[in-house]
C-alpha cells in the first residue's frame, strides 16, 4: 500500500483497506435512515398510541402492542447478529428492513388492537436487526477513532427522532384523515419510503466483510430462546388478570424457566458457534455491563411507557404537546453522548460516566414518582432532562465498552448482544410496569373517589342534575367504584373538571407506583455498575477489552504503509 490509505480510505478492524470516503458516507446515510426509521417508529407510536387505542377501543390492550414488538425484536436481535457473522451483513440487513416495512404496512391497515399487536410483532422481527447490524457494519468499515465520530451521528439520529417523532405522531394522531386514511395510520405508513431508501443504499454499496464466520446457525439456542421468552412475557402480561398464583400463570413461568435453563445449556454446548458466543462472556466487563444494560433497560423503558400517559391523561396535554415536553430528555441524550463518548474512547475512563448516568436516572425516576395532578409542567421538563442526560452517559459508555471488548469475528453477535440485553430489559419493563399500572389503577381511582366524598366542589357537581346528565360525567359517576372503562379515555375531554379530578388523582397515584419501582430498580443497577474495577489505559490503548488492543495495532500499521 501507499499513501492511498489517506484522505479517501479507512481501515477496518481487520486492518483491511476499506472504501473511499464518499462511499462510506453513502453507506452511513443508509444506516442512519434505517436507525431513524426504527427510532422514529417508537417515538411516533408512543405519542399516538392513546389515540390509536381509543380509535380501536383497546387502551388496556396497548401493552400487547408494545410487548409483541419488543418480544419479537429481542429474539430477532440475537439471531440477526449471528446470521450476519455467517452470511454477511448486507443480505441480513436488507431482510431486516424488508420485514420492518411489511410490518409497518400491516400495522397501518389494522382494524383492531389484536391485529395491531400481531402486526407489531411482524414489525419487531425487522426492527431487531436495524440497530445491531448498523453498528456491526460500521465496525467492519472503520477503525475505532473514526467510528466514534459516526456513532455520535447515530446518537444524534435517536435524539432527532425523539424530537420529531412525538411531534409527527401527535400531528398524525390529531388528523381525522389524511390522503384517504385515518391520520394515525400514517404513523406507520411513513416508514415505507424511509425503509426503501435505506435498503437500496446498503444493497448497492456494501460489498466486503472481513472476519466472516463459518459456524452453523445455533438452532437449539434460537428455539429455546423463543420458548423461554414468549411464556415468561405472556405470564407477566396476564398475571394481574389471572392472578399471580393462578395455575395458568405458574405454568407459563415454569415453561419459561425450564426453557431458560435449556437455552443456557445450548449456549454452553455451542461455544463460539452459539447464538450469543460464550467466549464474549469471559470478559467480566462485558458480562457486568450487560447486566446493568438489562436493569437500566427495564427501568427506563418501563417508566417511559407510562410518562406519556401521565402527560396526556393526567395533565390533559395533546399528543403533540406531550411530545414537545420530552424535548429536554432528547437534548440530554444527545449532548451527554456527544461529550462523553469521544473522551471515554480516548482516555479509557468510563466508570465515572456510567455511575453518574445511572445516578441521574435514579434521581429522575424518584422525582417522577412524586408527580401528581397539580405538579407544574416545568418539573416534568427538568426531570425528563435529567433522565436524558443519564441515558446518554450510561448507554454510550456501555456501547463503547462492548465494542472494544469483542473479537472481530464476533462483532455482529457482540453488537447484537448490546441491543439484545437492553431489549430484554425493556420488554420485561414495559410488560411489568404497564401490568402494575393497570392492575392498581382501579383501586387507586376508587380510593380517590372515596376521599372526594368530603369535597364540597365534587359534591356540588355530582348533585347538579344538569351536570350529572352529561354522558361523560355519567361515566365518571358510575365508575366511582373503580370500574371506569379505560379502553377509551376520550370522555375526559368533555367531563366536568370537578368530577374528573378524583379520577385523574387515582391515575397519578397508580403512575407514581410505577415510577417508584423504576427508581428502585435503577438503584440496584447503580450498585451492580460500581462492582467492576476500572482498568485504566492510555490513549494509544483506548478501549476496555483485549480485542481493542489487538485490532488498533493492526490499523496503526496499515495506516502507516
Amino acid at each position: 500500500m501507499t499513501a492511498t490509505a489517506n484522505a479517501g480510505a479507512s481501515v477496518s478492524d481487520s486492518g483491511t483497506p476499506a472504501l473511499d470516503r464518499r462511499r462510506i458516507r453513502l453507506i452511513v446515510l443508509g444506516l442512519l435512515l434505517g436507525l431513524f426509521m426504527a427510532a422514529l417508529d417508537q417515538t411516533i407510536i408512543a405519542a399516538a398510541l392513546r389515540t390509536i387505542a381509543d380509535d380501536l377501543h383497546g387502551l388496556t390492550y396497548q401493552a400487547w402492542a408494545n410487548t409483541a414488538y419488543m418480544t419479537t425484536s429481542v429474539i430477532a436481535t440475537a439471531l440477526y447478529g449471528k446470521l450476519s457473522d455467517i452470511y454477511g451483513r448486507r443480505p441480513v440487513y436488507c431482510v431486516s428492513v424488508g420485514m420492518f416495512i411489511l410490518g409497518s404496512v400491516l400495522c397501518g391497515l389494522s382494524q383492531s388492537m389484536t391485529e395491531l399487536a400481531v402486526f407489531r410483532g411482524v414489525q419487531g422481527i425487522g426492527a431487531g436487526g436495524l440497530m445491531s447490524l448498523a453498528f456491526a457494519i460500521l465496525a467492519d468499515l472503520l477503525p475505532m477513532a473514526q467510528r466514534a465520530r459516526y456513532q455520535a451521528w447515530f446518537g444524534a439520529v435517536f435524539g432527532i427522532s425523539a424530537v420529531v417523532g412525538p411531534v409527527v405522531g401527535g400531528f398524525f394522531a390529531g388528523l381525522n384523515s389524511f390522503a384517504g386514511a385515518t391520520g394515525w395510520r400514517w404513523a406507520f405508513f411513513i416508514n415505507v419510503p424511509i425503509g426503501l431508501t435505506a435498503m437500496l443504499l446498503i444493497a448497492a454499496l456494501v460489498r466486503l466483510q472481513p472476519n466472516r464466520s463459518n459456524h452453523p446457525v445455533d438452532l437449539a439456542g434460537t428455539a429455546t430462546l423463543i420458548v423461554c421468552l414468549i411464556p415468561l412475557l405472556f405470564a407477566v402480561e396476564q398475571g394481574p388478570k389471572w392472578g399471580w398464583t393462578a395455575t395458568g400463570t405458574l405454568a407459563l413461568f415454569a415453561v419459561g424457566t425450564v426453557a431458560l435453563v435449556l437455552f443456557i445449556l445450548a449456549l454452553r454446548r455451542a461455544g463460539s458457534a452459539a447464538l450469543l458466543p460464550t467466549p464474549m462472556f469471559r470478559n467480566p466487563v462485558f458480562s457486568l455491563f450487560n447486566g446493568v444494560n438489562v436493569m437500566v433497560g427495564a427501568a427506563v423503558f418501563g417508566a417511559l411507557a407510562v410518562l406519556p400517559l401521565y402527560l396526556q391523561i393526567v395533565k390533559g396535554l395533546s399528543p403533540t404537546q406531550a411530545g414537545l415536553m420530552m424535548l429536554p430528555q432528547t437534548l440530554g441524550i444527545v449532548l451527554a453522548g456527544r461529550l462523553c463518548g469521544p473522551y471515554a474512547t480516548k482516555s479509557g475512563r468510563y466508570k465515572v460516566f456510567l455511575l453518574g448516568g445511572v445516578a441521574l436516572m435514579v434521581i429522575a425516576a424518584f422525582w417522577f414518582g412524586a408527580f401528581g395532578v397539580n405538579t407544574p409542567l416545568w418539573q416534568t421538563g427538568i426531570a425528563a432532562g435529567l433522565m436524558g442526560i443519564g441515558i446518554g452517559l450510561c448507554w454510550q459508555v456501555m456501547l463503547i465498552a462492548i465494542q472494544t471488548g469483542v473479537d472481530p469475528q464476533f462483532m455482529g453477535a457482540g453488537m447484537g448482544s448490546f441491543t439484545f440485553f437492553r431489549q430484554i430489559g425493556g420488554t420485561a419493563g414495559i410488560a411489568v410496569f404497564l401490568s402494575v399500572f393497570f392492575g392498581s389503577v382501579g383501586g387507586k381511582v376508587a380510593d380517590a373517589y372515596a376521599g372526594a366524598a368530603s369535597d364540597p366542589a365534587f359534591q356540588s357537581a355530582a348533585n347538579d342534575p344538569s351536570i350529572a346528565a352529561l354522558p361523560a360525567n355519567q361515566v365518571l359517576l358510575q365508575g366511582r367504584g373503580g370500574h371506569i372503562p379505560l379502553d377509551d379515555t376520550s370522555f375526559l375531554k368533555h367531563a366536568d373538571p370537578r368530577l374528573a379530578h378524583p379520577f385523574l388523582e387515582g391515575m397519578a397515584h397508580a403512575m407514581q407506583t410505577v415510577f417508584m419501582v423504576s427508581g428502585s430498580l435503577l438503584l440496584l443497577a447503580l450498585v451492580l455498575a460500581a462492582i467492576p474495577k476500572e482498568m485504566r489505559r492510555g490513549p494509544a490503548q483506548a478501549g476496555f477489552g483485549g480485542a481493542a488492543k489487538r485490532t488498533e495495532a493492526a490499523k496503526e500499521t496499515a495506516n502507516q504503509t
